[in-house]
């Protein structure tokens, strides 16, 4: 068990049965593709953080307005951190986490642009993750990512 050394969450959750589920068997923050407003009704329910999934502004306006806590914005690679800074000047009040397409690189222009926070999947973990190689390289990966970020 990791205790409080870590938070343990679902993702591609789609639907609040699932969300349901997810917060029964103990997930502490949900993440989404799409923006259901059910979903986030689900999670307010429970006290449970979620991360809700959208692109457009209206699809983000909306989530806040229903109570997201933080917004994914996938795939955030199509436009880049300009898109954060165009969609942030009238909307300054939106929690923005880029993911999809997020690498060290780009990492702390999304952050300068903006972002609470950034979602790196395939860039930090890789394929062959789970082997005691992969496992070294994601720690290296994860590594970088700080590094770059604390610039």
């Amino acid at each position: 068990a990791l205790g409080d050394r870590c938070l343990v969450g679902a993702g591609t959750v789609l639907d609040p049965e699932t969300a349901r589920a997810a917060i029964l068997a103990g997930a502490q923050f949900l993440v989404t593709p799409t923006l259901n407003p059910r979903t986030i009704e689900m999670a307010r329910r429970y006290g449970v953080t979620t991360v809700i999934g959208a692109f457009t502004p209206t699809e983000m306006l909306t989530a806040s307005e229903v109570g997201a806590d933080y917004i994914k914005v996938h795939p955030a690679s199509l436009g880049g951190p300009q898109y954060f800074q165009d969609i942030l000047a009238p909307l300054p009040h939106l929690k923005l986490i880029p993911s999809g397409g997020v690498s060290i690189q780009t990492a702390p222009e999304f952050m300068k642009a903006g972002a609470v926070a950034v979602a790196a999947g395939g860039s930090l973990v890789g394929r062959g993750a789970l082997d005691a190689a992969g496992l070294a390289s994601v720690t290296a990966r994860a590594r970088a990512f700080k590094d770059a970020l604390d610039t």
